[in-house]
């Protein structure tokens, strides 16, 4: 299976986002917290930063609720070939138990 390019830079992304969180939280590097507070614009910058990105995301997700959610409202081809065969599966049991609750059918020559 191949992955396309969109995919691979989704995984560095990522990849880079847990390893900057793995390098704070192992204290490699610090950011200091009194700078970030104490500078009113980063801050704001930071908020709006993070709540675009939230944003986006919340939209990401919508689009492939409401996609999955409004695809193909019926069965795949799969799950109707399934149901196909249950209802043969049924009808072949039904047949087997209408047979064995019938007597033998007498043979030519012998009486019932």
């Amino acid at each position: 299976m191949r992955l396309s390019r969109a995919v691979w830079l989704w995984v560095v992304v990522i990849a880079a986002l847990v390893l900057v969180e793995v390098a704070q939280v192992a204290h490699l590097f610090n950011l200091g917290y009194g700078a970030i507070l104490g500078d009113p614009l980063s801050f704001i910058l930071a908020l709006v930063l993070v709540t675009i990105l939230a944003l986006v995301g919340a939209v990401f997700v919508g689009i492939t609720i409401a996609a999955r959610a409004l695809s193909r409202p019926g069965f795949s081809a799969f799950e109707e070939e399934m149901l196909k065969m249950r209802s043969e599966v049924h009808e072949i049991r039904e047949e087997l138990n209408a047979r064995s609750r019938e007597p033998p059918a007498p043979e030519k020559g012998e009486r019932p």
